[in-house]
């Protein structure tokens, strides 16, 4: 089997309201590039790589010059042609492997009949636990709904999704009003959903000295992790010698020299794999296998992904021995529109669906 084409598409998906976080906002919509690889048994597989416009779409259409007979089983083979790593330091192409991954590995569990999960190694669970996924949010412009600002709107949202999606852990993206405000509203969450577990995001935006007091404040919630509350290896060592509580992260470890660097001089306690950011799939069971020697924690990234890269990331997670307690994903795109009315807080893997990727 060969590989005849790549197509690239640029694609957006409404919210319901903007996003609010430490760099900014999601202005209502996310931006992703969907890519299909088609061989020439007519078989056509599915991936899905974050951002979008002609940049990205011409990104791909220059691989077709590398890939185009190429055989897409020969993963592997595919990742030194376009991301070896003399190359990467002129053109880092890490993403665009990962979406050619995911969609090459979609073709390979069309044409064996199989889930990808299986030609990963096989499943170790059938059903791959969500987080929710909490964020300040300005009004939607159009009719005004949607804000979440006060302690109060915030407490109603995490029930709202607790009560559609049946979630038992929390994540809420913080970085966005001062540090003592955000606690208040932490600790509120806490209050409001006793028995439930939390974890916090401030990207990383804060000072050594407000990570440590912020997470001294909060080491009597059930606290899943603190994520990325500074930058930085050092900043993270720091942070963690003084709080009583994991650090997690998906900024400062998102490589192998990353990952080697903190096993050698221990800073994060759990490692937030993204499918995207590592790669595709194989190399984060790669990092997967890393931490689970070493006795770390893993759970999923969540990056603003759609249905394809949300397809790789229950893959993942149904392949990977070690977890930290619920991955690490948005909340079912529960701030889409297009959310689904699941009342669980887990998706069960479709193992049957020859569409591999996308049947989930």
């Amino acid at each position: 089997m060969k590989i005849t084409d790549i197509r690239a598409t640029t694609v957006t998906v409404p919210l319901e309201a903007p996003l609010r976080h430490a760099n900014g906002c999601h202005w209502g919509r996310f931006v992703r590039t969907i890519v299909e690889v088609e061989t020439d048994e007519g078989l056509i597989g599915l991936g899905e790589m974050g951002g979008g416009g002609e940049s990205a779409e011409a990104a791909f259409r220059a691989m077709k010059s590398y890939l185009v007979g190429h055989d897409p089983a020969r993963l592997e083979e595919m990742r030194f042609l376009i991301a070896n790593p003399t190359a990467s330091l002129y053109n880092n192409r890490t993403q665009i492997l990962a979406a050619l991954e995911f969609a090459c590995l979609d073709i390979l569990g069309q044409k064996w009949g199989v889930p990808v999960s299986e030609i990963l190694g096989g499943r170790l669970r059938d059903r791959v636990p969500f987080a929710s996924y909490l964020f300040f949010r300005y009004p939607n412009p159009k009719d005004g709904s949607g804000e979440v600002r006060t302690r109060e709107q915030l407490v109603a949202h995490a029930r709202e999704l607790k009560e559609r999606h049946g979630f038992t852990s929390h994540k809420l993206k913080g970085g966005v009003f001062r540090p003592e405000y955000e606690l208040e509203c932490y600790r509120a969450l806490a209050t409001a959903l006793d028995g439930d577990r939390f974890r916090f995001d401030p990207n990383g935006v804060w000072s050594t000295e407000t990570s440590i007091w912020f997470g001294q404040q909060i080491e009597d919630i059930r606290n899943d992790y603190l994520e990325d509350p500074v930058f930085g290896l050092t900043g993270m060592r720091r942070v963690r010698e003084k709080v009583r509580m994991p650090l997690a992260t998906n900024t400062v470890v998102v490589n192998f020299e990353q990952l080697a660097a903190n096993v050698l001089d221990m800073a994060v306690d759990v490692i937030l794999l993204d499918t995207t950011f590592w790669g595709g799939i194989r190399q984060c069971v790669k990092a997967a296998g890393v931490c689970e020697t070493f006795q770390l924690g893993v759970a999923v990234h969540s990056s603003g992904e759609l249905g394809i890269q949300l397809a790789t990331m229950l893959h993942l997670g149904a392949v990977i021995p070690t977890r930290a307690g619920c991955s690490n994903m948005r909340a079912a795109r529960s701030q889409c529109r297009q959310g689904p009315d699941s009342a669980s807080n887990s998706i069960e893997i479709s193992w049957l669906n020859t569409q591999s990727c996308i049947g989930g």
